[in-house]
């Protein structure tokens, strides 16, 4: 069940019909305060909105669901009040309330409803809670660089090895630089995976061109997550070429 939910979010994030859902990407909240989250059901579908609950590595969790014309909430199993409670706004218009949050708090809430025009599920691309406590400690980074096997191509590959302490730094955001400026293409970036000491790790790549790499060109890879954010350069004269 759990597995055909995971699929059914990912595919379902990009179905056409008439029902688009809406959320904030983000949402950054300190530990012990109050998070809310909101969704726009698009249009008044008559079915109830739901939420889940899904951490980096992990299955989606049911949190609850609630219908304008209810009287009450409906918890899914591991949730209740007064920790976890939804209100609406208007027939179309639904928010999520986390009280007293923790860092374990920390997720991807995804917002659903369902669309009896398709007859299907809809969920919404989903809003990252990111609960940061009083101090939020810096991501260790590790660059890689080129192996020298690859340095006898055209491209060659760097690798940014990110690794985190606290759940909420799972969704740290990976950016790549070539010279002081933002690069977008050849970059791949995996999502957070849990390590077994509780930490978390991001692999992130760049490729490049091995004529760049043999210019000596400046290459910084940054990670940051709220107000915290660590980064590391990396350039030919400074490191020896791995084997």
């Amino acid at each position: 069940m759990l597995g055909t939910l995971c699929s059914l979010i990912t595919a379902l994030t990009c179905v056409t019909g008439v029902t688009v859902v809406t959320q904030k990407p983000v949402v950054t909240v300190r530990r012990g305060e109050t998070a809310t989250m909101d969704c726009n059901l698009g249009t008044d579908t008559g079915y109830t909105a739901r939420w889940y609950k899904q951490v980096p590595g992990g299955v989606p969790q049911y949190v609850l669901k609630f219908h304008h014309s209810h009287s009450s909430v409906t918890y899914g199993s591991g949730f209740s009040s007064p920790k976890f409670t939804s209100t609406h706004q208007s027939k179309t218009d639904y928010r999520l309330i986390i009280n007293n949050v923790e860092e374990t708090d920390s997720a991807v809430y995804y917002c659903s409803t369902y669309d009896g025009s398709v007859n299907e599920h809809v969920f919404g691309q989903g809003t990252k809670l990111i609960v940061t406590g009083s101090t939020l400690p810096a991501p260790v980074l590790t660059i890689y660089p080129p192996s020298r096997n690859e340095l006898q191509s055209n491209k060659a590959t760097l690798v940014c090895l990110v690794s985190v302490s606290q759940m909420s730094m799972g969704f740290a955001d990976v950016i790549w630089m070539a010279s002081g400026i933002p690069v977008t293409s050849g970059v791949s970036t995996s999502t957070a995976v849990q390590q077994p000491d509780k930490s978390f790790q991001i692999s992130s790549y760049l490729v490049i061109e091995t004529s760049d790499w043999n210019q000596d060109k400046v290459y910084t890879c940054k990670v940051s997550v709220g107000s915290s954010a660590s980064e590391k350069i990396i350039k030919k004269s400074d490191c020896g070429t791995e084997e």
